[in-house]
C-alpha cells in the first residue's frame, strides 16, 4: 500500500541534493518535491524561492498553466483543494464549483496525472444502522473523498503562489514571503504525514497490509490508519511542530479510538522534534516512536527507473 510514486520522489530527491540531514530533506521536499533541479540545501528556503521560483515565475508559470489548460475552473479547484481540508465537497464549494463543472475539472486534473484520490473508509449511519431511523443531519450526510496532490511542487504553487500571484506578477513579494515563513510548517504538515504513513508501510512491508491511508469522518479524523490481513491495527498521529510530542496526544489517540470503537495494535508517533522522557518511557509493542532520522530507512536504496518530473530545470 506504499505510495510508491511518492517515494521515488523522496529519493529522487535525496540522491540529487544529498541535505546533511532528514529534517532538511522532508522541509525542503516539501517544496521542491517532484522537480529535477538541483537544490542547494545549505541554503535557507525562502532564498531558494527568491532565486528558483520568483525570480523565474514566468516560465514556471506558463508550464503550470499549460498543465491546467489555462481553464479558471481547473485553476480554481486545486487552489481549493490545496488551501483546505481536501475534501472534494467543501472545495467544490470554496471554489464555486457544482457536482457537474467541479466534476468535470477533478477528473481532467486526476487524468492528467496532478492529483490522486484518497478513499474514504467512514461507514454511512443508514449502511451502519440500517434498521434505525436516522436524525436529519445523519440521513443528509455526504460522505467525500480527500485529494492527494501527485507532486509537493503542484500543492507549493497553488496553497503559496496561486493567492499572491497578482502580487507577485508584479515583483512584489513581501506579503508572500511573510505568508509562507508563518505557514510554512503547517504547510509541510501534509507532506510529513504522508511521507510517514509510507515510512510506516515501509516497515510492515511483510505484514501484508490490507487498507492504509488517513481516516475522516463526520466526528473525528486519525492522520494513519493502516489494517493487516490478520487483524492488527496501527493508528499513527504526525506533528511536524517545534514541541516534542508528550503523554496529552497519547490520551488524544486513544480517545479518537475509543470513539472509532477500535483497539489498536500498536500506536505510532511522528515527531519533527522527537517526545517528551514520559512518552519515551512507555514506547514498547503497543507504542512506537518516530523522529526526523528514522526516515533515512526511505533513502537508503536509490530510486528505480527514470522519473518524469513534473517541470524540468531548462523550463525555468
Amino acid at each position: 500500500m506504499t505510495n510508491r510514486k511518492l517515494l521515488e520522489q523522496f529519493r529522487s530527491f535525496y540522491f540529487q541534493n544529498y541535505p546533511d540531514d532528514m529534517e532538511t530533506q522532508i522541509s525542503y521536499f516539501a517544496v521542491f518535491g517532484g522537480l529535477d533541479w538541483d537544490i542547494d540545501t545549505t541554503k535557507p528556503i525562502s532564498e531558494l524561492i527568491q532565486t528558483l521560483i520568483l525570480d523565474n515565475f514566468e516560465a514556471i508559470d506558463a508550464k503550470m498553466r499549460e498543465l491546467t489548460l489555462n481553464e479558471t475552473i481547473n485553476r480554481k479547484l486545486l487552489k481549493a483543494l490545496a488551501t483546505g481540508d481536501r475534501r472534494i465537497f467543501s472545495a467544490f464549494n470554496k471554489a464555486g464549483l457544482n457536482n457537474g463543472n467541479g466534476g468535470a475539472a477533478l477528473n481532467y486534473l486526476q487524468e492528467k496525472g496532478l492529483i490522486q484520490l484518497e478513499y474514504s473508509r467512514e461507514e454511512h449511519p443508514r449502511e451502519k444502522y440500517p434498521k434505525t431511523k436516522l436524525k436529519r443531519e445523519e440521513a443528509r450526510h455526504r460522505i467525500s473523498h480527500k485529494v492527494l496532490f501527485t507532486h509537493p511542487f503542484i500543492r507549493f504553487w497553488f496553497y503559496f503562489i496561486i493567492p499572491h500571484i497578482k502580487e507577485i506578477e508584479t515583483k512584489k513579494y513581501d506579503a508572500f514571503l511573510k505568508d509562507f515563513e508563518l505557514r510554512h510548517n503547517s504547510y509541510t504538515s501534509l507532506v510529513y504525514e504522508e511521507l510517514s504513513e509510507v515510512l510506516l508501510n515501509y516497515n510492515l512491508r511483510d505484514a501484508n497490509i490490507m487498507s492504509s491511508g488517513s481516516y475522516w469522518d463526520a466526528n473525528l479524523e486519525i492522520d494513519i490508519l493502516t489494517l493487516t490481513q490478520n487483524g492488527r491495527i496501527y493508528v499513527g498521529e504526525c506533528k511536524w511542530t517545534n514541541h516534542k510530542v508528550n503523554k496529552k496526544e497519547l490520551h488524544k489517540i486513544n480517545d479518537k479510538c475509543k470513539k472509532l470503537g477500535i483497539e489498536p495494535t500498536q500506536i505510532v508517533f511522528f515527531s519533527k522534534r522527537g517526545f517528551s522522557n514520559e512518552l519515551k518511557q512507555l514506547q514498547g509493542t503497543s507504542l512506537a516512536l518516530y523522529s526526523s532520522e528514522d526516515f533515512e530507512a526511505l533513502v537508503k536504496t536509490r530510486p528505480k527507473g527514470k522519473l518524469y518530473p513534473l517541470i524540468t530545470r531548462n523550463a525555468s
